[in-house]
């Protein structure tokens, strides 16, 4: 299923999908939180409402006593009256009381010593004081049963406030774990779909860059969106159409080889015959003319003898022999090999630094090093100096090799990787090079899997060159 739809169409399912969760947590912890402040304004609002029933006890309590204390001594019935009305009110009080962290108990003795106090309010006018005095007593009593029953909806008032506080907690925490968790599996689906859909990518970038680099010996195949599949498969059949083309190369250039050495050769052998008088001694006009021909012979049978070297080593390029090799031994036994070279134009040729032994061709590796040695050889001033260091890196194994030569000319670095191409500047005393020497550097280091770099330099050139971290002890 997922294998028919596209790269496009992949990311944004995977966005949508991460967008879905995260929505889905913020909207849970929305209403979560919208819950919690309803339950927390509806607890407040008991809690006012309880206080202000306490408080409205207590005043009516004092409004009953001072009415029925004054009804029985003044025996006025309009104070009975108030007293009446008032006690209706209390019941009521009593009744939203009930439930609320207040005892029935409690609520029961009041309720008694109010029919009590009721009771003592009819009377004769002697036992005025009596009764006065037993009412006191009771409104005593009650004003005790009011504070208990303060006290009471106090502490139910706190135990709801503590629920509600541990109940906010317990919400709290939920909602971290939930919102954590969708964070975290939101990480998780964007790192899976990310080195999912990033891997074909990853694919095609080396595929591209095994195409670049004349790697076309690995078939290329690219799993992942349908988009990408098919352009995996454009790549592949650009990887044989560029097989089919280098092996027309290669034939062809073996074919026009080998077609010019047989005319070339009987040229030669006719110039040689020419210069021993064989049809007939020349003159000198003819002498010279015959020079010319040789020497044009011999700059031909260079060019076809470069020409197959370079469609050798561009096949041989793809065929490494790795080895375990001591890339210092390596550098002197080219420096040894060309010291004849270096000695007549009484150069310095000097190694410095040292990396663990690595595992290389060392006999394509040693021919990338004797060209660069013998180009610096042939660009250095008498009495010159070269440079060559060696540095290790975390991922990288470095060689720079350095001259005080002319250097490159600046229209001439972006090209002197290509072959047969030859740099402008040459020193006047320099045979001039055939020009695909540091094509077949390139060639090897690049089957090596590295590169190599021509670095800006005040004076000469400067060459680095950069292997892969494959090191052995």
């Amino acid at each position: 299923m997922l294998k028919h739809l596209s790269f496009r169409q992949l990311l944004v399912a995977a966005f949508l999908l991460i967008v879905v969760l995260l929505t889905a947590a913020s909207l849970r912890a929305l209403f979560t939180l919208e819950h919690l402040i309803m339950q927390s304004s509806d607890g407040a609002a008991r809690s006012i409402e309880l206080s202000a029933e306490v408080q409205s006890l207590t005043e009516r309590s004092v409004e009953m006593e001072r009415t029925s204390r004054q009804s029985v001594v003044l025996m006025d019935h309009a104070l009975r009256k108030r007293f009446d009305a008032t006690a209706v009110e209390t019941r009521k009080i009593l009744g939203l009381l009930a439930g609320q962290g207040v005892s029935t108990a409690l609520l029961n003795d009041w309720k008694i010593r109010l029919q009590t106090i009721t009771s003592r309010l009819v009377g004769s006018p002697d036992t005025a004081l009596e009764r006065d005095a037993q009412i006191a007593q009771e409104f005593r009593a009650i004003n005790l049963i009011n504070a208990t029953i303060a006290q009471r909806v106090r502490q139910a008032i706190e135990v709801k406030n503590q629920s509600l506080l541990e109940t906010l907690e317990t919400h709290r925490r939920q909602l971290t774990q939930q919102v954590s968790a969708a964070i975290v599996l939101s990480l998780l689906m964007v790192l899976g779909f990310g080195v999912w859909l990033t891997r074909p990518l990853n694919r095609l970038e080396k595929a591209i860059n095994g195409l670049g680099e004349n790697c076309l010996d690995q078939p290329i195949v690219i799993a992942g969106p349908a988009d990408l599949q098919l352009l995996g498969q454009r790549l592949e059949w650009l990887r044989l159409r560029l097989v089919e083309l280098d092996a027309d190369k290669a034939r062809f250039l073996r074919h026009v080889s080998h077609e010019l050495k047989t005319p070339l050769a009987s040229l030669r052998e006719g110039v040689s015959l020419l210069e021993e008088g064989v049809a007939g001694e020349l003159n000198d006009n003819q002498r010279e003319v015959a020079k010319i021909l040789r020497h044009n012979t011999d700059l031909l049978q260079a060019q076809i003898e470069d020409l197959l070297r370079f469609n050798a080593a561009a096949f041989e390029a793809r065929q490494l022999q790795r080895q375990k090799t001591d890339l210092t031994q390596l550098i002197e036994a080219q420096i040894e090999a060309q010291q004849l070279q270096w000695r007549t134009r009484e150069l310095r040729v000097i190694v410095s630094g040292q990396v663990a032994r690595v595992e290389v061709d060392r006999d394509k590796l040693g021919m990338v090093i004797g060209n660069l040695l013998s180009n610096a050889i042939r660009y250095s001033p008498f009495q010159g100096r070269i440079q060559i260091r060696l540095s290790q890196l975390q991922t990288l194994l470095l060689i720079d090799m350095e001259d005080e030569g002319v250097g490159i000319a600046a229209e001439d670095q972006s090209r002197i990787f290509e072959p047969f191409y030859r740099s402008k500047r040459q020193p006047p005393e320099a045979v001039r090079g055939s020009g695909i020497g540091l094509s077949i550097v390139h060639e090897y280091i690049a089957a090596h899997g590295g590169q190599v770099q021509l670095l800006a330099s005040e004076s000469g050139a400067h060459f680095r060159i950069e292997l892969p971290n494959v090191f052995h002890s």
